[in-house]
């Protein structure tokens, strides 16, 4: 299977591409289902979307920034550099900025931010598992060579669909903490917790297999990011449970 074309129209000379739609489309759902089941942490809907409203762009913008600094010798202008509608956007940087952009509508807001970052997680995980097809479109985030009978020829070589095998974790992971998240004994912040941990030990191996991988020196970045976020979320996991109050 090869990768289909990345335009999926255009209207009046202007190229609409899949990669846009798709993630687009996860950022909307996430919003939708956000703002449904906001009750569930006491928090308004109206809330929800406002916060939304930054979260959503700063991370956008988070996510171009760290995928630019780390391959700043390939873009030769400011222009170049901001253009995201060919891909380059590294979740890793939308998680930070869109995570600190969380925390600091909730200090402006009084909300508490663990509760806001547990309720708005679950459909991150949905919004990456349907915004990893816009890698397939554009024939990006790919493995190595492969002869399993799912792989997808890119340039003339079957490699690894590593875009699909993220995007079944994320969705699975979507389902997992939705239903963890009804728990009523969880502590605040497990949820985003569990997130940290999960979605890192997926990205750690399934990075092994990607021949783009940013790097930091001679490791890959996002292998070094995945191990921090799973201490991270082992300690705030065991943390919350007996320093933060448990959820209503």
């Amino acid at each position: 299977m090869t990768h289909p074309n990345p335009i999926a129209f255009e209207i009046a000379g202007f190229e609409i591409r899949w990669y846009g739609i798709l993630i687009a489309t996860g950022m909307l759902l996430a919003v939708l289902i956000s703002c449904k089941r906001a009750y569930y942490h006491g928090i308004e809907a109206e809330a929800v979307l406002d916060a939304c409203l930054w979260i959503l762009p700063i991370g956008v913008i988070g996510a171009r920034v760290y995928y630019v600094l780390f391959n700043l010798k390939y873009y030769d202008s400011f222009a170049e550099a901001v253009n995201i509608r060919a891909g380059g956007l590294a979740i890793h940087g939308g998680l930070i900025f869109g995570a600190l952009t969380a925390i600091l509508f909730c200090r402006y807001k009084k909300i508490y931010p663990l509760n806001l970052l547990d309720l708005i997680i679950p459909t991150t995980a949905l919004a990456q598992s349907i915004g990893r097809w816009g890698n397939f479109f554009n024939g990006e985030a790919h493995g190595g060579p492969t002869n399993l009978p799912w792989g997808i020829v890119v340039d003339g070589v079957k490699v690894h669909p590593t875009f699909l095998y993220e995007s079944i974790w994320c969705l699975l992971l979507f389902v997992a903490l939705s239903y963890f998240d009804k728990n009523k004994r969880k502590a605040h912040g497990q949820t985003f917790a569990l997130y940290c941990i999960f979605y890192s030990v997926e990205r750690f191996f399934v990075e092994a297999l990607r021949t783009d991988s940013l790097m930091i020196g001679p490791f890959k970045q996002a292998q070094v990011i995945s191990l921090c976020a799973i201490a991270f979320g082992i300690l705030l996991y065991r943390y919350s449970s007996k320093h933060f109050p448990l959820s209503e």
